[in-house]
Protein backbone atom coordinates (compact mmCIF):
# COMPACT_ATOMS: atom_id res chain seq x y z
CA UNK A 1 0.00 0.00 0.00
CA UNK A 2 1.42 3.75 -1.20
CA UNK A 3 1.45 6.70 1.27
CA UNK A 4 1.30 9.68 -0.07
CA UNK A 5 1.87 13.37 1.88
CA UNK A 6 2.51 16.39 -0.37
CA UNK A 7 5.10 15.27 -3.15
CA UNK A 8 6.43 12.47 -0.88
CA UNK A 9 5.93 9.13 -1.91
CA UNK A 10 6.32 5.25 -0.17
CA UNK A 11 5.49 2.43 -1.94
CA UNK A 12 5.34 -1.24 0.41
CA UNK A 13 9.10 -1.61 1.78
CA UNK A 14 10.30 2.25 0.82
CA UNK A 15 11.57 4.71 3.57
CA UNK A 16 11.82 8.24 1.86
CA UNK A 17 12.56 12.00 3.20
CA UNK A 18 12.31 15.35 2.09
CA UNK A 19 10.71 18.66 2.07
CA UNK A 20 6.44 19.08 1.93
CA UNK A 21 5.63 22.30 1.30
CA UNK A 22 2.51 23.93 3.33
CA UNK A 23 0.14 25.78 0.98
CA UNK A 24 0.10 29.45 0.27
CA UNK A 25 3.27 29.71 2.63
CA UNK A 26 6.92 29.54 1.92
CA UNK A 27 7.37 27.10 4.98
CA UNK A 28 8.66 23.30 4.23
CA UNK A 29 8.44 20.81 6.58
CA UNK A 30 11.00 17.91 7.00
CA UNK A 31 8.91 14.63 6.72
CA UNK A 32 10.19 11.16 6.62
CA UNK A 33 7.85 8.28 5.34
CA UNK A 34 8.41 4.82 6.38
CA UNK A 35 6.37 2.21 4.57
CA UNK A 36 6.76 -0.99 6.04
CA UNK A 37 6.61 -4.71 3.94
CA UNK A 38 3.86 -5.75 5.28
CA UNK A 39 0.18 -3.74 5.80
CA UNK A 40 -1.07 -2.22 9.27
CA UNK A 41 -1.82 0.96 11.30
CA UNK A 42 -0.06 4.46 10.42
CA UNK A 43 1.41 6.13 13.01
CA UNK A 44 1.82 10.13 13.12
CA UNK A 45 5.32 11.16 15.60
CA UNK A 46 5.56 14.75 15.32
CA UNK A 47 8.46 16.57 17.17
CA UNK A 48 9.22 20.17 17.42
CA UNK A 49 5.45 21.59 17.65
CA UNK A 50 7.04 23.75 20.04
CA UNK A 51 10.37 25.03 18.31
CA UNK A 52 12.58 25.19 21.63
CA UNK A 53 11.98 21.73 23.09
CA UNK A 54 15.19 20.16 21.22
CA UNK A 55 14.50 16.48 23.32
CA UNK A 56 11.62 16.10 21.42
CA UNK A 57 12.97 17.16 18.18
CA UNK A 58 16.40 15.41 18.59
CA UNK A 59 14.34 12.37 19.22
CA UNK A 60 12.15 12.47 15.91
CA UNK A 61 15.22 13.05 13.80
CA UNK A 62 17.03 10.56 15.51
CA UNK A 63 13.88 7.97 14.83
CA UNK A 64 13.90 9.35 11.44
CA UNK A 65 17.22 8.43 10.56
CA UNK A 66 17.69 4.91 12.68
CA UNK A 67 13.93 2.97 12.28
CA UNK A 68 14.44 1.17 8.73
CA UNK A 69 10.77 -0.33 6.63
CA UNK A 70 11.73 -3.86 7.32
CA UNK A 71 10.75 -3.92 11.03
CA UNK A 72 8.13 -1.87 10.14
CA UNK A 73 4.14 -3.19 10.17
CA UNK A 74 2.31 -0.75 8.40
CA UNK A 75 3.27 3.20 7.98
CA UNK A 76 5.48 5.74 10.23
CA UNK A 77 5.20 9.24 9.20
CA UNK A 78 7.61 11.70 10.95
CA UNK A 79 7.58 15.42 10.86
CA UNK A 80 11.03 16.68 12.46
CA UNK A 81 10.17 19.29 13.69
CA UNK A 82 7.36 21.21 13.05
CA UNK A 83 7.35 24.63 13.32
CA UNK A 84 10.71 24.93 11.27
CA UNK A 85 10.61 28.91 10.79
CA UNK A 86 10.67 29.12 14.84
CA UNK A 87 13.24 27.14 14.73
CA UNK A 88 15.46 28.72 12.46
CA UNK A 89 14.37 31.89 13.84
CA UNK A 90 15.00 30.37 17.87
CA UNK A 91 11.93 31.83 19.09
CA UNK A 92 10.38 30.84 21.82
CA UNK A 93 7.73 28.20 20.38
CA UNK A 94 6.05 30.59 18.15
CA UNK A 95 5.86 30.28 14.57
CA UNK A 96 8.64 32.91 13.44
CA UNK A 97 5.74 35.11 10.76
CA UNK A 98 3.06 35.46 13.18
CA UNK A 99 3.84 34.66 16.84
CA UNK A 100 1.31 32.40 17.22
CA UNK A 101 1.33 29.29 19.33
CA UNK A 102 0.66 26.30 17.06
CA UNK A 103 -0.38 23.67 20.06
CA UNK A 104 -3.46 26.68 20.60
CA UNK A 105 -4.73 27.01 16.59
CA UNK A 106 -6.06 23.56 16.04
CA UNK A 107 -7.60 22.62 13.50
CA UNK A 108 -6.21 25.66 12.14
CA UNK A 109 -7.40 27.86 9.29
CA UNK A 110 -6.52 27.26 5.56
CA UNK A 111 -7.09 31.49 4.63
CA UNK A 112 -5.49 32.59 7.91
CA UNK A 113 -1.62 33.77 8.86
CA UNK A 114 0.97 30.58 8.67
CA UNK A 115 0.28 29.07 12.01
CA UNK A 116 -3.27 28.30 10.86
CA UNK A 117 -2.00 27.32 7.61
CA UNK A 118 0.27 25.07 9.27
CA UNK A 119 -1.91 23.20 11.32
CA UNK A 120 -4.67 22.98 8.94
CA UNK A 121 -1.99 21.11 6.54
CA UNK A 122 -1.39 18.77 9.73
CA UNK A 123 -5.25 18.34 9.80
CA UNK A 124 -6.00 17.56 6.30
CA UNK A 125 -2.88 16.05 5.03
CA UNK A 126 -1.24 13.93 8.08
CA UNK A 127 -3.86 13.35 10.78
CA UNK A 128 -6.67 12.59 7.75
CA UNK A 129 -4.42 9.25 7.21
CA UNK A 130 -3.51 8.40 10.78
CA UNK A 131 -4.73 5.92 13.07
CA UNK A 132 -2.46 6.59 16.16
CA UNK A 133 -0.77 9.52 17.08
CA UNK A 134 2.45 10.90 19.44
CA UNK A 135 3.47 14.26 19.94
CA UNK A 136 7.05 14.90 21.32
CA UNK A 137 7.55 18.04 24.05
CA UNK A 138 9.61 18.80 26.81
CA UNK A 139 9.76 22.18 28.77
CA UNK A 140 9.95 25.49 26.94
CA UNK A 141 12.96 27.26 26.99
CA UNK A 142 12.22 28.98 30.03
CA UNK A 143 10.58 25.82 31.69
CA UNK A 144 11.89 22.32 33.65
CA UNK A 145 9.54 19.59 33.71
CA UNK A 146 9.90 16.11 35.11
CA UNK A 147 8.98 13.63 32.48
CA UNK A 148 5.49 12.53 32.26
CA UNK A 149 3.24 11.83 29.60
CA UNK A 150 -0.55 13.23 28.72
CA UNK A 151 -3.15 10.81 27.35
CA UNK A 152 -6.90 11.69 26.25
CA UNK A 153 -9.38 12.09 28.81
CA UNK A 154 -11.99 14.10 26.68
CA UNK A 155 -12.51 11.86 23.47
CA UNK A 156 -14.70 9.00 22.76
CA UNK A 157 -14.13 5.88 25.37
CA UNK A 158 -12.67 3.44 23.17
CA UNK A 159 -10.25 6.37 22.30
CA UNK A 160 -9.64 7.22 25.88
CA UNK A 161 -8.88 3.56 26.34
CA UNK A 162 -6.48 3.24 23.77
CA UNK A 163 -5.21 6.24 24.79
CA UNK A 164 -4.07 5.71 28.18
CA UNK A 165 -3.11 2.10 27.41
CA UNK A 166 -0.15 3.67 25.09
CA UNK A 167 0.69 5.89 27.95
CA UNK A 168 1.65 3.10 29.66
CA UNK A 169 4.63 1.78 27.75
CA UNK A 170 6.01 5.29 28.36
CA UNK A 171 8.84 4.65 30.59
CA UNK A 172 7.62 8.06 33.10
CA UNK A 173 6.84 8.26 36.51
CA UNK A 174 3.56 10.17 35.93
CA UNK A 175 0.71 10.47 33.38
CA UNK A 176 -1.99 13.00 33.17
CA UNK A 177 -5.69 12.25 31.66
CA UNK A 178 -6.51 15.83 30.07
CA UNK A 179 -9.99 17.02 29.21
CA UNK A 180 -9.01 19.41 27.25
CA UNK A 181 -10.85 19.19 24.07
CA UNK A 182 -9.21 22.47 21.41
CA UNK A 183 -6.01 24.02 20.12
CA UNK A 184 -3.50 21.62 20.93
CA UNK A 185 -2.92 18.84 18.33
CA UNK A 186 -2.79 15.70 19.83
CA UNK A 187 -6.25 16.63 21.89
CA UNK A 188 -8.14 17.62 18.41
CA UNK A 189 -6.70 14.14 16.96
CA UNK A 190 -8.58 12.59 19.90
CA UNK A 191 -11.68 14.37 18.66
CA UNK A 192 -11.03 12.86 15.69
CA UNK A 193 -11.30 9.16 16.96
CA UNK A 194 -7.65 8.96 16.64
CA UNK A 195 -5.82 7.78 19.80
CA UNK A 196 -3.01 9.85 21.07
CA UNK A 197 -0.46 11.21 23.52
CA UNK A 198 1.73 13.38 24.12
CA UNK A 199 5.63 12.71 25.90
CA UNK A 200 6.80 15.54 27.94
CA UNK A 201 10.56 14.74 28.77
CA UNK A 202 13.70 17.48 29.23
CA UNK A 203 13.45 21.28 29.30
CA UNK A 204 15.19 24.47 28.84
CA UNK A 205 16.37 24.87 25.28
CA UNK A 206 18.78 21.81 26.36
CA UNK A 207 18.89 18.52 24.99
CA UNK A 208 20.93 15.48 25.83
CA UNK A 209 22.34 11.83 24.34
CA UNK A 210 21.40 10.53 27.78
CA UNK A 211 17.79 12.14 27.10
CA UNK A 212 16.86 11.09 23.65
CA UNK A 213 17.99 7.73 24.03
CA UNK A 214 14.97 7.53 27.20
CA UNK A 215 12.87 8.98 25.13
CA UNK A 216 13.15 6.95 21.67
CA UNK A 217 12.94 4.26 24.21
CA UNK A 218 9.44 5.21 25.28
CA UNK A 219 8.59 6.05 22.00
CA UNK A 220 9.61 2.52 20.55
CA UNK A 221 8.11 0.96 23.35
CA UNK A 222 4.78 2.56 22.36
CA UNK A 223 5.40 1.24 18.34
CA UNK A 224 6.11 -2.31 19.60
CA UNK A 225 2.32 -2.48 21.99
CA UNK A 226 0.68 -0.45 18.49
CA UNK A 227 2.58 -3.71 16.92
CA UNK A 228 3.93 -1.48 14.21
CA UNK A 229 7.48 -2.09 15.42
CA UNK A 230 8.91 -5.58 15.51
CA UNK A 231 10.15 -6.80 18.53
CA UNK A 232 8.53 -7.19 22.35
CA UNK A 233 6.57 -4.71 24.40
CA UNK A 234 9.05 -4.07 27.54
CA UNK A 235 8.13 -4.00 30.94
CA UNK A 236 8.29 -0.17 32.07
CA UNK A 237 11.28 0.00 35.04
CA UNK A 238 8.45 2.29 36.97
CA UNK A 239 4.91 2.41 36.67
CA UNK A 240 3.46 5.84 35.92
CA UNK A 241 1.09 7.11 38.73
CA UNK A 242 -2.12 9.01 38.05
CA UNK A 243 -2.40 12.87 38.12
CA UNK A 244 -5.04 14.09 38.06
CA UNK A 245 -6.81 17.96 39.17
CA UNK A 246 -4.10 20.01 37.53
CA UNK A 247 -3.19 23.53 37.99
CA UNK A 248 -2.12 25.25 35.33
CA UNK A 249 -1.02 28.68 37.54
CA UNK A 250 -0.26 31.42 34.94
CA UNK A 251 1.36 34.83 36.66
CA UNK A 252 -0.55 37.90 37.56
CA UNK A 253 2.21 40.33 36.98
CA UNK A 254 5.92 40.89 35.54
CA UNK A 255 8.76 40.51 37.05
CA UNK A 256 11.79 37.97 38.90
CA UNK A 257 10.80 34.42 39.82
CA UNK A 258 11.66 32.99 42.63
CA UNK A 259 10.35 28.97 42.66
CA UNK A 260 10.26 27.27 46.42
CA UNK A 261 9.95 23.66 44.46
CA UNK A 262 11.91 21.58 42.26
CA UNK A 263 10.15 19.56 39.09
CA UNK A 264 8.79 16.74 40.79
CA UNK A 265 8.64 17.39 43.91
CA UNK A 266 5.85 17.23 46.25
CA UNK A 267 3.68 20.35 47.50
CA UNK A 268 1.16 20.53 51.01
CA UNK A 269 -1.90 22.19 50.85
CA UNK A 270 -1.08 25.80 51.89
CA UNK A 271 2.20 25.59 51.35
CA UNK A 272 4.13 28.19 49.07
CA UNK A 273 5.21 27.24 45.71
CA UNK A 274 7.21 30.66 44.76
CA UNK A 275 7.17 34.09 44.75
CA UNK A 276 7.09 36.99 41.74
CA UNK A 277 9.11 39.90 43.31
CA UNK A 278 9.82 43.07 41.54
CA UNK A 279 13.08 45.18 40.34
CA UNK A 280 13.72 46.06 44.30
CA UNK A 281 13.14 42.88 45.96
CA UNK A 282 9.42 44.12 47.10
CA UNK A 283 6.56 40.38 46.81
CA UNK A 284 4.40 41.06 44.06
CA UNK A 285 2.87 38.11 44.12
CA UNK A 286 2.98 34.85 46.15
CA UNK A 287 1.90 31.61 44.78
CA UNK A 288 0.46 29.14 47.36
CA UNK A 289 -0.51 25.70 46.84
CA UNK A 290 -4.00 24.75 46.82
CA UNK A 291 -4.19 21.13 47.77
CA UNK A 292 -1.20 18.13 48.29
CA UNK A 293 0.02 17.25 45.23
CA UNK A 294 3.36 17.31 42.77
CA UNK A 295 5.22 19.87 40.32
CA UNK A 296 5.15 18.89 37.02
CA UNK A 297 6.58 21.95 35.33
CA UNK A 298 7.75 25.61 35.81
CA UNK A 299 9.34 28.64 34.51
CA UNK A 300 13.06 28.14 35.66
CA UNK A 301 14.04 31.65 34.19
CA UNK A 302 14.25 34.64 36.96
CA UNK A 303 12.20 36.41 34.22
CA UNK A 304 8.76 36.20 34.15
CA UNK A 305 5.86 37.95 32.42
CA UNK A 306 2.14 38.42 32.94
CA UNK A 307 -0.34 36.00 31.95
CA UNK A 308 2.34 33.53 30.89
CA UNK A 309 3.15 29.70 32.55
CA UNK A 310 4.28 29.93 36.43
CA UNK A 311 4.20 26.79 37.50
CA UNK A 312 1.96 23.74 36.99
CA UNK A 313 0.81 20.72 39.70
CA UNK A 314 -1.35 18.41 40.23
CA UNK A 315 -3.08 15.67 43.03
CA UNK A 316 -1.67 12.28 43.20
CA UNK A 317 -4.40 9.90 42.09
CA UNK A 318 -4.38 7.18 45.16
Amino acid sequence: MMIKVGNLVAEAGEKVSGYVSVPETVIKLPVTLINGKRAGKTVLITGGIHNAEYTGIETAIQLAEELIEDEITGCLILIHPVNISGFENRTMSAVAEDGKNLNRLFPGNPSGTVGDKICHFLVTEFLSQTDFYIDLHAGDGYEMLTPYVYYLGAAAPEVVKQSKAMAQKVNVPYMVKSFITTGGAYNYAGSCGIPSILIERGGEARWSEAEVSLYKADVKNVLRYLAVLDGEVKAVATESVDVDDVVYENACVTGCWYPRKKVGEKVKKGEKLGVIKDYFGKTLESCVARFDGVVLYQVSSLCILKDGPMITYGKIKS
